[in-house]
């Protein structure tokens, strides 16, 4: 693959998965031994090959119009990492993992439910942060009390990770506490070292009138731009989406659940009808591969039917009473 300089943290390429609508991530992370020298000095361990994953948007509790299929494409995306060749070391969650409900006792089971399907992983480490419907309407109580709490850091192989609630404030922002914690959680690394950022929300204005910003994303990313190699992680949007700007690059992930139209071209904002012909249309997770040499690589493949639950076709999945 080609060499990439200090700016240019991710790149896209193909991989094909099978049976899922898979993001396949790959960090370039061996820039030069300076640079190796100043993460472990910064965190004690020099950047190394590994894989992790992200999922977004499970909605565990909702079943109905426009997709019947509930937890089946999560349960599905979960089955699929754990016949991967390679595992993933980590797996990041980056938001409405339940769909909310104003019963604390529905939430709750609804969150107990995503704890019981994300516990098939076959990973020891589980990343969270919530989505508004996780903690839009309490402040992210809830939330806490099964996840921990909705922000926080962590250093992996060399990578410092973020953990960045945009959503528990009641309106979509991180707020002046959040920003000032991440600014003293990043002061101890130089400016090359690689930033991943995980959110629900995006931090620029995709579609305001969608939603579909984070209000205080400007002055966020005022605090990543020192840094030149950040890689954005994000939700919400149920569609893959590519965004660069200075030295940040943004990824939205696809949703578990159904999918929004393109922006570009929907006049509103609704979901994407249920095809009973591809019921994963548009769905899947994110892989992301760290290699030897340190390049993040960005691969995305579709879920489809073909090797559902070692099933071919979609008449047998219909007839097993898979979509309701």
């Amino acid at each position: 693959m080609k060499e990439l300089n200090r700016r240019a943290f991710l790149r896209i390429a193909g991989v094909s998965m099978g049976a899922a609508a898979l993001y396949q991530f790959a960090p370039r992370l061996a820039f030069g031994q300076a640079v190796s020298n100043s993460m472990r000095e910064a965190n004690g361990e020099a950047p190394a090959p590994f894989r992790f994953a992200q999922l977004s948007d499970a909605h565990v509790g909702f079943n109905g119009p426009p997709d019947p299929l509930g937890t089946r494409a999560f349960e599905h995306a979960v089955e699929l990492l754990n016949a991967a060749a390679q595992p993933p070391e980590l797996v990041l969650f980056t938001g409405d993992l339940t769909h909310d409900a104003e019963n604390r006792d529905e939430h709750a089971n609804r969150m107990r439910k995503f704890k019981e399907i994300a516990g098939r992983l076959k990973t020891s480490k589980l990343y969270f942060v919530p989505g508004e419907h996780d903690a839009g309407l309490d402040g992210g109580q809830l939330y806490r009390e099964f996840f921990g709490e909705s922000s926080g850091s962590f250093d992996y192989r060399g990578v410092h990770f973020v953990g960045l609630d945009n959503v528990s404030r009641a309106k979509p922002e991180v707020g002046p506490e959040r920003r000032a914690w991440l600014a003293k959680d990043l002061a101890r690394f130089p400016q090359t070292a690689p930033i991943v950022v995980f959110t629900h929300r995006p931090l620029f204005d995709l579609k305001p009138e969608w939603e579909w910003f984070t209000s205080d994303g400007p002055e966020v990313m005022k605090v990543l731009a020192p840094f030149e190699n950040v890689t954005v992680l994000y939700g919400h949007i149920h569609r893959r989406d590519l965004h660069t700007e200075g030295t940040a690059t943004h990824y939205a992930a696809r949703s578990m659940i159904f999918s929004f139209p393109d922006p570009q071209v929907a006049k509103a904002k609704k979901p994407m009808p249920f095809d009973h012909g591809d019921p994963f249309k548009n769905l899947g997770l994110r892989m992301i591969d760290e290699t030897a040499r340190g390049q993040i690589a960005v691969n995305d493949v579709e879920l489809n039917v073909r090797e559902f639950a070692g099933r071919s076709g979609i008449q047998q999945i219909i007839k097993a009473g898979v979509l309701g």
